[in-house]
């Protein structure tokens, strides 16, 4: 089977990729175990050195770096360029601070010592997606590494291209051969990678549907696993929320990479005191975003990354209109030339029974839900499978302190865009996934958490 990169502006294929066999997967696993022994034994002072040489490699390299992503899977080039920068600060970020993150704690209890001592797993797999090609990848990989386990990745196939550079940064920052090595398989040999007797944990970044078939491999292994999956984000606009500063948030928070986020806001939950005018201020807003080439840096949208992720969310559009949405700004693919587009999109009059209520809609549609006032602005919030991130707009902190206690969501920006920080544990809760990355949290979900005692 060929892994295709295809260029979602043109249709164009960039190149094809022979998938490697299962017996060669299986033989990078080991050579990746064999790899770790090493590593393991490396001492943090010279993990924290090519973490640091990695991020050096990341900047140098960040135009060509972002002009690929771009090219690949359709980011708006200077969002591309700003996530190869955040790639090099989480590099930084443990560099400086995993050391400190996994020092012995000590314990006081009646034996002569006692203290708890955080060891790596081993060969971690990680089974990537392609919205952010680079960050999924380093904000899983430089705590691992640091930790002193070995990585293997199971990207994407239509971002092979990103995944070899990927591999290529860490080599030329000197980290040791197969501490760190890209696959190229398909998602067909996830399983048998996963029951390999040398790969430890299991991370996967992905749908619903993949979190449950990568967690059931692994719950048959005996294998740890953490999953970050989708995301039906609500953004709460209560009446005395800071009304520009919020619709330009809003835009923003929906329409970035394409839509195609995780944290994007997709459920625009809004009082009906403030209704009326959100609505036309968001539409309006929306309505003069400028779609076209993602290297073009006048343009705010490029195409979707696939050809069949604009069919999907073509049919969520039509059933939701179908069932009683109303189309206030686009709702089309865009044109009949090449490329992979759609319109930016507002929908009004979403209820429950629509997939723009139900589903996570991966692309640039906006819902936009009219609520009675707060407590019921929360309940439909919370009235969704997913648990990921959430934002409440009020100028009151203590209100909105209040109601993000009450938010079903691994993160809760109040006054702010939902966005991962390398210093703050990410993750969801319900059909959002288990598990935690990022910050201290983060770096000791693939470690032995292991107590000695000395009597």
């Amino acid at each position: 089977m060929a892994l295709k990169s295809i260029n979602p502006a043109t249709g164009e294929l960039l190149e094809t990729f022979t998938e490697q066999t299962e017996e060669q997967a299986a033989e990078a696993a080991a050579a990746c175990h064999e790899a770790f022994a090493a590593w393991s034994r490396s001492g943090f002072a010279r993990r924290a050195g090519l973490l640091k040489r990695a991020a050096g490699v990341l900047r140098a390299e960040k135009n060509p770096l972002a002009r690929m992503m771009s090219e690949e899977m359709g980011k708006p080039v200077l969002q591309a360029i700003s996530e190869v920068e955040k790639c090099a600060l989480v590099c930084e970020y443990y560099a400086e601070g995993g050391e400190a993150m996994l020092a012995p704690e000590r314990i006081a209890t009646e034996a002569a010592a006692s203290y708890v001592r955080f060891d790596p797993l081993g060969v971690v797999l990680a089974v990537m997606p392609w919205n952010f090609p680079f960050w999924q990848v380093f904000r899983f990989a430089a705590p691992a590494l640091m930790a002193g386990n070995a990585c293997l990745l199971k990207h994407a196939a239509n971002v092979t291209r990103c995944a070899a550079r990927i591999e290529e940064t860490f080599r030329r920052a000197g980290f040791p051969r197969h501490v760190f090595t890209a696959l190229r398989v398909g998602s067909g040999q996830v399983a048998a990678l996963i029951a390999h007797p040398q790969v430890r944990a299991v991370t996967l970044t992905g749908s619903d549907l993949a979190g449950r078939q990568v967690a059931a491999a692994a719950g048959r292994h005996l294998k740890k696993v953490v999953l970050e999956l989708g995301g039906s984000d609500p953004f709460i606009v209560l009446q005395d929320a800071p009304l520009a500063r919020c619709v330009a948030a809003a835009v923003g928070s929906r329409m970035i990479n394409n839509g195609q986020s995780c944290i994007a806001a997709k459920r625009f939950i809004v009082v009906k005191d403030v209704f009326n005018r959100f609505q036309k201020a968001f539409t309006g807003a929306v309505a003069e975003l400028k779609t076209g080439n993602p290297l073009d840096e006048s343009n705010d949208l490029g195409p979707l990354a696939r050809a069949d992720l604009v069919d999907e969310l073509e049919r969520q559009v039509r059933d939701s209109v179908r069932r009683g949405a109303r189309v206030l700004t686009g709702g089309k693919r865009l044109g009949k030339g090449p490329g992979f587009y759609f319109q930016p999109t507002v929908l009004a009059g979403v209820v429950p029974g629509m997939p723009a209520y139900d589903e996570e809609i991966f692309g640039p549609v906006a819902a936009l839900i009219n609520a009675a006032d707060e407590e019921d602005a929360l309940r439909i919030a919370n009235d969704t499978p997913f648990g990921l991130g959430a934002s409440i707009w009020t100028g009151d902190r203590a209100r909105a302190e209040r109601l993000a206690a009450r938010i079903e969501a691994g993160t809760v920006y109040i006054n702010g865009m939902v966005k991962s920080d390398p210093r703050l544990p990410f993750g969801g809760v319900k059909m959002s996934g288990f598990g935690r990355e990022l910050s201290s949290y983060g770096i000791k979900e693939f470690v032995n958490i292991k107590t000695v005692v000395i009597a």
